[in-house]
């Protein structure tokens, strides 16, 4: 039996056809309250010239999960979101594998939304810390 949350994942995985999320594999996995989680697998789609995983990859990964967070909360007939602003550190290498993003909330302002995304390897490891703002405006 599929639940309403597998229904809301399925939506939103629907949305990225033909998208840069399609071409980098991106895949939601949950939400809850005040998050939403991603994974993306590191190969060579995604790697820089000396096989590890790029930086901008990751930059792409958590303004998706966390653009993606905003849309799910807020009523997408009225409004639309866009990313304002991101800053990243990257902190460790990855060469395979998965890595997985949760963008929290931190902040949802009237239209300003604050989030703080974790990007981590398949070993719990941080791999990138990123800060979201996200905008949200009302669709003329």
């Amino acid at each position: 039996m599929i639940t309403s949350k597998q229904q809301t994942l399925h939506k939103i995985n629907q949305m990225c056809a033909n998208t840069l999320m399609q071409t980098l594999d991106i895949e939601f996995t949950d939400f809850g309250e005040n998050f939403l989680e991603a994974k993306m697998p590191v190969n060579a789609k995604v790697h820089q010239p000396d096989g590890v995983l790029h930086g901008g990859a990751t930059v792409a990964l958590g303004e998706s999960v966390g653009s993606a967070a905003s849309i799910l909360f807020v009523d997408r007939e009225k409004y639309y979101v866009r990313g304002i602003e991101i800053s990243a550190n990257h902190l460790k290498s990855v060469k395979s594998g998965y890595v997985f993003a949760k963008a929290e909330m931190l902040h949802n302002g009237k239209t300003t939304q604050l989030w703080n995304i974790k990007v981590t390897d398949e070993e719990e490891n941080l791999v990138s810390l990123i800060k979201l703002t996200t905008i949200t405006l009302p669709k003329k």
